[in-house]
């Protein structure tokens, strides 16, 4: 597996850097060789921002935490992507390593924690909109107006579909279809 670490507005001694990668080398067990692992590390506000990315296969795992200490941010995303493969196991199944979750899922069904998988994801309302064509500063405008975290609206010059959407920062940020 190959890991990637990018700092922002942060520097990490190369010490720092191997515990990161010895903490996230955990999950080692649900991928294969090939895989390709981002760590993004930044500070904002007296804290630590870590970003963890699997890339597996055309599927992303992430997962952000935030905390004082580097190593209890890892520790946080290294314990939301296991909950997120325990809690997709028979979906996961297919893409992860063929071994990867044999021993796992045995492990799993005799802790207190597991989280059913019994349920597919249940839609339960759909929603029809018409996107209007607007530059996407209208489209900012409309959503803050409606209150929405994010706004489907049409290109006038392009002509796709595209969102906005408001980031965690407060920022915000555009999608565009190809």
């Amino acid at each position: 597996m190959t890991y990637k670490i990018l700092c922002k507005h942060v520097e990490l001694a190369d010490s720092s850097k191997e515990k990161v990668i010895a903490k996230v080398k955990k999950l080692d067990k649900f991928f294969s060789e090939d895989n390709e692992c981002k760590i993004f590390v930044s500070e904002q506000r007296e804290h630590m921002v870590v970003e963890i990315t699997f890339d597996y296969k055309g599927f992303l795992i992430r997962s952000e935490a935030r905390n004082r200490e580097l190593l209890s941010a890892v520790d946080d995303c290294i314990s939301n992507i296991d909950r997120q493969i325990r809690k997709n196991k028979t979906k996961l199944a297919r893409r992860l390593r063929d071994d990867a979750l044999v021993n796992y899922i045995a492990a799993a069904e005799n802790s207190e924690e597991v989280a059913e998988d019994k349920e597919e994801f249940k839609i339960i309302k759909v929603k029809r909109v018409s996107a209007k064509p607007m530059m996407a500063e209208e489209a900012i405008l409309q959503m803050n107006m409606l209150g929405h975290d994010f706004f489907v609206f049409t290109d006038p010059d392009s002509g796709k579909t595209n969102i906005v959407y408001r980031r965690k920062d407060g920022n915000y940020a555009l999608i565009e279809s190809e």
